[in-house]
């Protein structure tokens, strides 16, 4: 654990960053205690109504075998525009090296353009447990059960 405030004790985890593409930048967080950092386009893509993309960030990354990064949207651009990473959240294994690229879909019925430079979706670092997973006959009763979506109603 490391505490970067008085109030703010976040463990840390070093993530090794190899620049592809000479405009590619570092994700950062937009704010002190954001869970995400910023990823970043370092091309420009004019997204029509219903368009998908796949979008450079310009970057590669390695990070501890523990580990995952988690692509998600940005809420800004998900409100005011429309624009989602489509398979949110991604998720980029530990041993791929190759280009961070972000699928963004345009779900309005405006076109947008993304610019070089422009914050495309939020990346987040977690670390995960290995399923181990043990067939078996039965499984322990629950309140829950086998009750499925949606079973709990809306009110």
């Amino acid at each position: 654990m490391t505490t970067i405030a008085a109030d703010l004790e976040v463990e840390q985890i070093n993530i090794k960053f190899k620049r592809l593409h000479p405009d590619a930048v570092i994700p950062k967080q937009a704010k002190y205690g954001d869970a995400g950092v910023d990823a970043r386009s370092v091309d420009t893509y004019v997204l029509e109504p219903g368009d998908t993309v796949l979008v450079h960030t310009g970057f590669a990354v390695e990070m501890p075998y523990d580990t995952v990064m988690q692509v998600c949207s940005r809420s800004g651009l998900a409100l005011n525009h429309s624009i989602i990473v489509l398979n949110a959240p991604g998720l980029v294994d530990a041993g791929y090296r190759g280009e961070i690229m972000v699928i963004l879909h345009n779900a309005s019925r405006k076109q947008f353009t993304v610019n070089p430079g422009d914050r495309i979706a939020q990346l987040m670092f977690q670390r995960y447990l290995v399923p181990v997973f043990v067939e078996t006959n039965e499984l322990s009763a629950s309140d829950r059960g086998a009750g499925g979506a949606g079973h709990t109603g809306i009110a």
